[in-house]
């Protein structure tokens, strides 16, 4: 499968998701998608981003902005994640990290001098006609998601 690349028009994925659904970039065209990737589930950085999204879902809404949460973790383990911290919005079980190839956020990492293959923290834009408009790749949670949120409202589709 090809990488993403900015500019251009990102191969349709399919993956299972909370809610019992599988979800895929085609059923979602008219929209822009906002899809962020992290590490794992229940972690502290992993769970103040998700709460960032949740907490400024509304305006995402506003802005016709649809958000996916990305990661490693089964859907069953996204699912308790989801209710937990009251999520608003769905997150996909990339389990065979093929969305994270896709999206190239699989990288080298190091955790007390361990090295491992992990997910980077990452987000990406989608406009409503399935081109990628912007990435931030290597995210600090602090103030990340003022400039998603800006670039959703910059990407809005006419009603």
């Amino acid at each position: 499968m090809a990488k993403v690349k900015l500019g251009n028009k990102v191969t349709n994925f399919e993956l299972p998701a909370t809610g019992d659904q599988d979800i895929s970039l085609k059923d979602l065209a008219g929209k822009n998608v906002i899809i962020y990737f992290y590490p794992k589930d229940n972690t502290p950085g992993c769970t103040q981003e998700g709460q960032d999204f949740r907490d400024q879902y509304t305006k995402f809404k506003r802005a016709k902005t649809i958000v996916l949460g990305v990661s490693r973790d089964s859907v069953k383990t996204h699912t308790n994640f989801k209710a937990k911290h009251n999520f608003p919005f769905e997150l996909l079980a990339d389990t065979d990290e093929k969305l994270c190839k896709q999206f190239d956020v699989i990288k080298l990492k190091k955790n007390y001098g361990k090295e491992y293959m992990g997910i980077e923290r990452s987000t990406f834009l989608i406009d409503s006609k399935g081109i990628l408009k912007e990435e931030w790749r290597g995210v600090k949670v602090k103030g990340h998601i003022d400039e998603v949120l800006a670039a959703a409202k910059k990407y809005t589709p006419e009603a």
